[in-house]
Formats: C-alpha cells, structure tokens, sequence
C-alpha cells in the first residue's frame, strides 16, 4: 500500500484510506477494529463474493434497477475479484462482526471504486456507490450466507471431489493389485481368521466411495441461497423477482446449481445447511484417518513391526537414528483429522448460535468449512500420489505370518467342534506348531482333510471348507 492517503467517508464521517487502495472507509474501520487473528478469508471465499455481486449487478439491471451503465462497470469489476486480481484488498480478519458485513463492505467498496475507475472516475468520488449500486436490494444479512454457500459447494465441487476420486483410484488400482495376497486378519489388536491384503484396501476405497455420497447429499441444502431476504428475511427493498434471477446468474457463473433459499428466515437465522454438510466433511476425515491409521500399522518395522507393506521412502525420519524412515504423508493425514474435527466443534457451536433473526457467527462458519475443504483436498490429493501409489506388498512375510496364526483353528468348528478346536489352537501355539499340524497328529482330521479345509486363501470366501 502507499504510504499516501486519500479522505474517504461512510455514515460515521472520514477515514484516511490508503490512496492507492480500493477499499473504502468501513473496511478501514474495520481494519481499525479487527486486529485479530491476521487471518483473512481466502481465495475461495472472495471469489464467492465477487461472484454474488457480479450476479445482482446483472438481476438489477435486467430489472430496471440499476442504470444499465453502472451495473456494466459494476460486473466488470466483479469479473476481476473473481479472477483473483484483487485478493489484497481483502484485507479483513475473519474474526469480526458476526454478520459479515465488514467482509460486504469490504467487497462493496472495493468493487464501487473499481468500477468508477473504470467508469472514468477516481477512487474515492463514488460515481459507482457501494451501498445505492454494488450493494442495491441487498443486505449483509443475505450476501454473506449466499457467499458461504457458493464458497462452500464450489470448494466441494472443484477441490474435494476431484482430491477425493484420486484417492479412490488409488486406493481402488491397489485393491486389485494386492488380490492375491492374503495375510492374517485382526480384531481388537489380535489374530484373526485370514484376509485379502486387496480385501482390505477394497474397503478403504468403499469408505471414499461412501464419503463422497455423503458429501453430495450435503448439495441439496447448500445449493439453496439467501439472497433476496435482505436484512432479515421479508426482503425489504428488493424486487420479488431479484432471488431467483441473481440465483440464475449465480448458476450460471459456477457451472453449480443454485436458487432461491426454500425459507429466508430459516436462511439468514440459522445455518443448519453449513453444520450438516460439515458433518459429512469430518465423516470422510475419520475415513482417511482410519486408513492412515491402518497403513501405518500395517508398515511397522521394517523388522520388529507388521510389516506386510512396505511405505514408500518419502523422506528421512530421523535426526538421529540413521536410516529410519517414517510414514510421514499418512502421520499429516492423521493432524489433518484433528484440525477438522476442531473445526467441526466450532461450526457446530457457530451454527448453533445467533439470537431471533440472524445468526451471528456467519465470518467464523464460512472460515472453518473452507478450511475444512482445503485440507481435505490437499491432504487426499497427497496421500494418494505420495503414500498409497507408492505401496508394496510384502507377500512372503504375509504368507509365512498367516500359516502361523491360531485363528486358523475357526475352519475347523463346523468339522470338529468349537471345544476341539480351541483345544487345537492352544496346543499349537503352546508347542510352536501350526494348526494344521497339530489337527492331523491329534487324529482330528486326515492330512489330506486338514490341507482342504484349513486353506487361508479360501477361508478369505465365504462359505464353510471341506463341505459342497
């Protein structure tokens, strides 16, 4: 910023504004009042604000609302917050008022100054007014929500999805390749009945599958947007048809499906939609916390750990153990869980809040939800490329581990009994043999038999060996 000022006014009289700057006199208040967190919205969010206005600018025009003139140079500069060209205007903490409306100002004023630029203007003489033309028949009340949700859908959309579908391929190219390995199962930390090393990784994938349906059920109440309801739902100083026509340029701008909230007090007074779609966020960051939790099981060692993959060697794990390599990419997977589900607390608190006929945790909502996404995204995105990609089998350790399991001795319940059974499990284990050894010298079964039905790789199917 220069270090020149210019005079800009609002409703309370003048502030000194840097001079080469966009923003107006509420965002340098709000500059003033907000020395939070340093934290400020994102690419995402601002993008989703330009967007909204770039589409009122339109329905006001169509309308007969806004002079066809202003409203031009109003979308003109609209179109350059959404290419990103003007992010360091948007300088104000996420942590301020609960309603958002230093974050509208902030992109009223940014876009009416531009605009009068380009209308032929200088910054300052409101030739294009933040409030009477960016900001006609509208309210922070209605924007801010209706920028949370086309932030929110089209991070889903472009960011998680695609991150989320990596995975899937990832996940889904190792469950074939890993099909005709078969390892020892565990419950509770103990051997189980026998498994497909492609079994496992085949549910990993059902999990993003699942997660990514629930991810899409979360476009049903978000799709849904509060333009329209001004300041507090009754649309005061809006034309009826305003909603669903800006909701139609919105649609159009983002490839997304959006219209006109089912209820505009539900809208601005609550943000249930924001909470479940949310739910479903922290839902598939446990899934990815599981699997990263299971591979890093599964990779333990090399020697005195599982072992039945191998991780990839992404970098040195140790500063001072020479050679130690650390499943790095899945422990970042595993802080990425824990920062969602901080999030989710505090979107679940914010979405809870709000006294009567607004919620007033709109900034601290918005912030947490595309937080959420990014690191999902990112995180996704690295763990397939980095880590899963990357994984090998350690098939001979697989093999020679299950021939030693006790679980073995469950195929031969439907033969000999449970009782016998465990009798021949414990024997094994106690005397250092395999289950289908110690079955055959107790007379249980023949050789023949034994070799039949205690198969690990059939007992990896459904059914009961030795019987048609």
């Amino acid at each position: 910023m220069s270090d020149e000022y210019r005079t800009e006014r609002d409703s309370l009289g003048e502030m000194q504004v840097p001079a080469d700057a966009y923003w107006g006199a509420q965002t340098q208040r709000a500059l003033e009042n907000f020395p939070i967190s340093g934290i400020t919205f994102g690419r995402r969010f601002v993008r989703a604000l330009g967007v909204v206005k770039k589409a009122a600018a339109q329905a006001n025009r169509d309308l007969g609302l806004v002079e066809a003139d202003k409203a031009d140079v109003i979308v003109q500069a609209a179109d350059e917050v959404i290419a990103g060209e003007h992010d360091d205007q948007f300088p104000v903490d996420v942590f301020q008022t609960g309603s958002g409306t230093s974050s509208n100002m902030n992109a009223n004023e940014v876009i009416a100054n531009r605009a009068t630029e380009i209308y032929g203007g200088e910054l300052g003489t409101r030739e294009i007014h933040p409030n009477d033309h960016v900001n006609y028949g509208q309210s922070s009340n209605d924007v801010i929500p209706t920028a949370m949700h086309v932030a929110s859908l089209e991070a889903v959309d472009k960011d998680l999805v695609p991150a989320l579908d990596t995975l899937r391929e990832a996940l889904d190219e190792k469950a074939e390749a890993f099909d005709d390995v078969v390892k020892t199962g565990r419950t509770h930390l103990q051997d189980a009945t026998p498994v497909g090393l492609g079994q496992e990784f085949g549910g990993y994938r059902t999990q993003v599958e699942k997660g990514l349906a629930r991810v899409d059920k979360a476009r049903e109440h978000l799709s849904e947007l509060a333009l329209g309801g001004t300041a507090v739902g009754t649309g005061l100083n809006t034309h009826p048809a305003f909603p669903a026509k800006a909701a139609e340029y919105i649609s159009e701008e983002t490839g997304i499906e959006f219209r006109e909230a089912d209820d505009h007090f539900e809208a601005q007074a609550a943000h249930d939609a924001m909470n479940g779609a949310h739910g479903a966020l922290r839902t598939v960051a446990g899934s990815l916390n599981k699997m990263a939790n299971d591979l890093r099981l599964l990779a333990s060692g090399p020697r005195n750990g599982l072992g039945e993959i191998d991780q990839p060697e992404n970098q040195p794990g140790s500063s001072i153990m020479p050679g130690k390599i650390n499943p790095v990419v899945a422990e970042s997977v595993n802080q990425v869980h824990k920062q969602v589900v901080g999030n989710d607390a505090a979107v679940s608190a914010g979405a809870a809040r709000g006294e009567l006929d607004l919620n007033l945790y709109k900034p601290v909502l918005a912030h947490n939800f595309l937080q959420s996404v990014e690191l999902l995204s990112n995180a996704s995105e690295a763990f397939a490329r980095k880590f899963v990609a990357k994984l090998e089998a350690d098939r001979e350790h697989c093999e020679a581990q299950v021939e030693q399991s006790m679980a073995l001795a469950t195929a031969l319940n439907p033969h000999i009994g449970y009782d016998k059974a465990s009798e021949v499990a414990k024997k094994a284990l106690k005397e250092g043999k395999t289950v289908r050894e110690v079955v055959v010298d107790e007379g249980y079964l023949t050789g023949e038999e034994a070799e039949e039905v205690v198969d690990p790789r059939r007992m990896t199917d459904r059914g009961i060996l030795g019987q048609d």
